[in-house]
């Protein structure tokens, strides 16, 4: 959304959860978004997609652009695990620390809740906490989310 506002450029959430997903599930690609401190823009990059996604030259340009970071950037992987297990399931803490001792812990962890008919719970809590931290971030880089 190309909106700007006394407060700094308007983005939309939906646009800004869109792009944090992009960049956070690259898996071994490089993939990066940028919000335009301008206009409030997102733009996409990908070595997968290469030329796919239309970019300015000077898509780099710190002063111009505001990278978008990863679930790792703003501890939403595994310390994102152990604030839930702690917070409602602190008896399994042993249990779900083992589990990501080693590759294929998410989908462990994942079925471990499932099991426990907590799933819909993780993801109720990783989708609140997501969007307060993604919110957050857009606030203290100038960007107002509506």
């Amino acid at each position: 959304m190309d909106t700007e506002h006394q407060d700094g450029p308007v983005i939309k959430y939906d646009d800004l959860e869109d792009a944090y997903s992009f960049v956070s599930a690259a898996g071994l690609t490089e993939a990066t978004a940028y919000i335009c401190r301008k206009s409030g823009r997102i733009y996409w990059q990908s070595e997968e997609h290469g030329d796919e996604f239309e970019s300015p030259e000077d898509l780099g340009d710190i002063d111009r652009y505001e990278e978008i970071p990863d679930k790792f950037e703003l501890n939403l992987g595994k310390s994102l695990v152990f604030r839930f297990i702690g917070e409602f399931l602190p008896e399994h803490y042993e249990h779900v620390s083992g589990q990501f001792r080693s590759r294929g812990a998410y989908a462990r962890f994942k079925d471990f809740l499932f099991g426990l008919g907590k799933l819909d719970d993780w993801y109720d809590f990783e989708n609140s906490v997501t969007e307060d931290t993604l919110r957050r971030w857009a606030q203290e880089a100038g960007f107002v989310v509506e």
